[in-house]
């Protein structure tokens, strides 16, 4: 990352800029000279002493342009400290990961000369986020120019503008040669080969580096799966009971599959400073809101809301329309049902080429209202959620995951525990498993990356001509890279694309003795996935900031729950095969009794090979005890010198 030139050839600027920040059009003059004060001021003077200039984007004939539109920078020196700051770790001469201090730069492994390549570009701009997230308010009792914002001393200033509407978004900016290289490097060439996840994490941070190292990795695992699925669909496809050894197999697979991943991403947190690295101190979100109080921990007053105001809202509304959700969802599955018991009625009547077509017609019709329902449900749980009012994104995000799950979990699959458990059609059922899965495929694709690529490119073209028409042949790198990037959408984060992977992670392994072609369809699906994802993030979104990780979170536990259930899931569908039941044709009771201890003792060698396998690799966790024992040793040393220099006090 090299700061010290300026990139503009308009003379926007005369530094390299970083991130976005946009402010409402209508903003009072006072406030913005404030802000931009605020963020200017030294650090020893509570300001964030950072660079900052306007960015005058020309006034156009069919809309206004926002004139408050800033680019803010910093030097190389802020950088470093604001490394500090927020504890980032990097490589030491000897190989381990530990803490940056701007004390001890030359002994960090790459850190050359003045350190002009030593953070990425994800970092610089993290950087300038946590500083801009932590300018706080002083003595101010409101915002310069709105009597009614109140600021009490404490309160970050960039979460209260953001909360009343003041600054619209900040965002970083995509650094033109940098991004070229990585979209060549990833996705511009068709190629049977590992991503550039340490590129993609330079340049979009840890979270979104594992996201797709995680797609990846499953993407590698499924392989053998689709290997041994493809034989067992082309032979003997009613012979369930053949179909044990495969299920066996995919049960053990899926444990090893999710704790081998926890050792990879161990693997790469470390790598990237971030498994070892403490968790930043969490602010109040944006939109959190309640009567002023005191905070016990930091010492400030912020606001406060009573945790059992937050829990009735829980309990007496949310739970109850995520219920009625799941009614409804219940009861669109069995309007499908009987435009199925329709469709096959007509086909019995007249079999013929066209009512052979009609009988795939009900699949395709629920699995797009799958989709729809999810997505509106979708935007209902995140207005639940925000309206519970929590205070921490964590909270939050916990929250909206676990609602999202349990509806999508019961949408997508209810109909397919129906027709194994209740109708026990087994090829309705691997019927049904395959059209929900191609169709959802092949809609997550259009929604993803096909239809906001082409938005994209038509607002681009408009933006494209309309600058040119204004300004004629001068140039305008930056002008035009503002204009356009403000206007793009914006990346709401990997929930989705988790969310997603979970959902086909469930295709695959849930019904896998009755439909083991699943696996080849979800390879096939995330080959496409990582371009499409690859894409839409270099090309379609906004650029987002970096997300420091040490794993994927929630979703390792989403997962771990969905092998769970599909051991329990093929474990009975084992059961009712025709086949298994031949071998008790006297005892129901003896055969329920065989498939609950199979199921038991599938579960136990679970936990036993999840217990076997260290989440840790034992290179790693070496270094991890090297660097707590090197801390321990320091701590001694200081408090040995710090008693030494207390008696030489006293004996002078």
């Amino acid at each position: 990352m090299h700061l010290g030139m300026s990139v503009s050839d308009s003379d926007v600027s005369s530094f390299t800029p970083l991130v976005v920040l946009e402010l409402a059009d209508d903003t009072k003059a006072e406030a913005i000279t404030w802000l931009l004060n605020r963020i200017r001021d030294k650090q020893q003077n509570g300001g964030a002493e950072l660079l900052v200039d306007q960015v005058l984007l020309p006034v156009q004939d069919d809309q206004k342009s926002n004139p408050n539109v800033f680019v803010v920078g910093s030097t190389l020196q802020r950088l470093l400290n604001g490394a500090e700051d927020v504890g980032l770790f990097k490589e030491f001469q000897d190989g381990t990961m530990r803490g940056f201090t701007y004390a001890n730069r030359e002994s960090f492994r790459d850190f050359e000369g003045d350190g002009q390549a030593f953070l990425s570009d994800a970092e610089c701009q993290y950087i300038i986020k946590h500083e801009l997230d932590t300018l706080r308010a002083k003595n101010e009792e409101h915002v310069p120019g709105y009597p009614k914002l109140k600021l009490y001393p404490g309160k970050s200033v960039v979460r209260r503008l953001q909360s009343k509407g003041i600054l619209i978004q900040y965002f970083p900016l995509h650094n033109k040669e940098d991004l070229k290289r990585l979209s060549f490097s990833w996705y511009k060439k068709i190629k049977l080969s590992f991503q550039p996840l340490d590129d993609i994490r330079c340049y979009f941070g840890e979270g979104l580096a594992l996201y797709f190292g995680f797609l990846e990795y499953f993407t590698f695992a499924l392989v053998p799966m689709a290997l041994i699925g493809i034989p067992y669909y082309l032979f003997d496809w009613e012979d369930y009971d053949k179909y044990v050894l495969f299920a066996v197999f995919n049960l053990v697979w899926s444990t090893v599959f999710l704790e081998v991943w926890k050792r990879c991403s161990a693997t790469l947190a470390y790598g990237w400073g971030t498994l070892s690295r403490k968790k930043a101190f969490e602010e109040p979100r944006p939109g959190f809101h309640g009567a002023l109080g005191f905070n016990p921990v930091t010492g400030r007053e912020e606001p406060v809301y009573p945790s059992s105001k937050r829990q009735l809202r829980i309990y007496l509304v949310s739970v109850p329309f995520v219920l009625l959700c799941l009614y409804l969802s219940f009861y669109v599955m069995m309007v499908y049902f009987d435009m199925e018991n329709w469709a096959i009625s007509i086909y019995t009547e007249n079999p013929n080429f066209a009512s052979g077509i009609l009988m795939f017609v009900p699949s395709i019709i629920y699995a797009v209202v799958i989709e729809i329902m999810n997505l509106l449900y979708r935007y209902a749980a995140e207005f639940l959620t925000n309206w519970e009012n929590h205070r921490l994104e964590s909270s939050f995000q916990n929250h909206l995951v676990l609602k999202v799950l349990v509806f999508n979990f019961v949408n997508c699959f209810a109909s397919l525990f129906y027709i194994a458990f209740v109708m026990q059609d087994m090829v309705l059922l691997r019927q049904s498993l395959a059209t929900l899965l191609i169709t959802s495929q092949i809609l997550n694709q259009v929604m993803e990356a096909f239809l906001p690529y082409w938005l994209q490119r038509r607002r681009n073209k408009k933006v494209h001509k309309r600058m040119r028409r204004l300004m004629g042949d001068k140039e305008l790198p930056l002008l035009e890279q503002v204009q356009l990037e403000t206007d793009m959408n914006t990346y709401l984060g990997t929930f989705d694309d988790y969310l997603e992977q979970f959902l086909l992670f469930g295709y695959v392994s849930l019904f896998s003795c009755v439909y083991p072609l699943a696996a080849v369809l979800v390879v096939l699906n995330n080959i496409t996935e990582v371009y499409s994802d690859a894409f839409k993030m270099c090309h379609v979104f906004k650029r987002p900031f970096s997300e420091p990780a040490a794993n994927i979170g929630v979703w390792q536990l989403a997962f771990e729950t969905m092998s769970v259930i599909a051991v329990v899931t093929n474990c009975a569908l084992i059961g009712l095969s025709p086949q298994v039941n031949a071998y008790f044709p006297e005892s129901e009771t003896q055969l329920i009794l065989v498939v609950v201890a199979i199921e038991h003792v599938l579960l136990a060698f679970k936990f036993i090979l999840a217990f076997v396998i260290p989440d840790v690799p034992k290179r790693i966790q070496v270094k991890l005890d090297k660097l707590e024992f090197d801390s321990l040793e320091a701590l001694k040393k200081r408090k040995i010198l710090e008693v030494a220099e207390t008696r030489n006090t006293w004996n002078k």
